[in-house]
This record gives C-alpha cells, sequence and structure tokens, in this order.
C-alpha cells in the first residue's frame, strides 16, 4: 500500500487523479480511506451548472456517478506513487436503493462512501452509500472492470 497522505485530500489532487475533470469532477476532498473504504465529500449537487442536471434539477440516480469517481478516486490511492492508475469502467449497478428523489435540493454536503467488497486483478466489487447530515440518500453495489480488454 502507498505511504500514508495527509487528510484531507482536496480537488486539486482529485483534478490531477481522476480523469474527471472541470466541473465533471463532483467530488471536493477525499477525508479518509485504507485499502478498502473511501470516503468523500461534495458540494456540487447544489449547483446550477452541475453537468449532470436535467430539467432543471439533479435525479437521485446521478449519485451513482458520485460514488464511481470516489472509486476510481480510491483506485488512484491504492496504486504506488510511479504507477499510472489503471482505467476503470463501470459495469454495473445492482441493488441500487433511491431515498431520495433529487440531490440538488439537500442542504448539506454529499458524504460519499465506497467499500471494497471483493476483487481480483481486473475486476472489483464495491458497496456504495451517499448521505447528507447522517441521512441515507441512496445506496447499492457497483461491478468496476479494470482494462476491459483484457476480458476477450
Amino acid at each position: 500500500m502507498p505511504l500514508p497522505l495527509p487528510m484531507p485530500l482536496d480537488r486539486a489532487w482529485l483534478l490531477v487523479h481522476l480523469p474527471h475533470q472541470g466541473s465533471m469532477c463532483l467530488l471536493d476532498a477525499v477525508t479518509d480511506w485504507d485499502a478498502q473504504h473511501i470516503r468523500c465529500i461534495a458540494s456540487s449537487h447544489r449547483r446550477a451548472d452541475n453537468p449532470l442536471r436535467a430539467h432543471d434539477r439533479l435525479g437521485a440516480a446521478c449519485g451513482i456517478e458520485y460514488a464511481a469517481q470516489a472509486m476510481a478516486a480510491h483506485g488512484a490511492l491504492l496504486v504506488p506513487a510511479d504507477d499510472a492508475p489503471r482505467a476503470g469502467y463501470l459495469a454495473s449497478v445492482r441493488s441500487v436503493e433511491l431515498q431520495v428523489a433529487r440531490l440538488d435540493d439537500i442542504a448539506a454536503d454529499l458524504e460519499v462512501e465506497a467499500e471494497r467488497l471483493s476483487g481480483d486483478g481486473n475486476t472489483i466489487l464495491y458497496g456504495f452509500r451517499v448521505s447528507a447530515a447522517g441521512r441515507e440518500l441512496l445506496s447499492g453495489r457497483a461491478a468496476v472492470i479494470l482494462d476491459a480488454d483484457k476480458l476477450r
């Protein structure tokens, strides 16, 4: 495991380590992580220029993208400093439970958590949870595939 980094890791760190750039980088910071878990915060759900907004609202299912970005940050944290993170693809989501209809009317920052449940060198199963002020907004599981061409 790479050397510990001082917490929190800010948006500048995320922009260097995630493929998501500009307003598409939805997270503000990584607040905690270890080999199995990551916890991030986000405030972009309240922004009128959030790129996931449609029809002047941000549906709760968009929280899956917040979770996917947390998973990508987790992957970046797990690689040695001199290695480039591997490209990951969200292959499927399962058991998604939406507790709210939308995210843009949530006043508190989002708390985005992902837990690595299992995996090998190319496929990872994460559990995820998005909450605000202690209230769960959505949760589920996601399968991530690294190096998709290796599956052929």
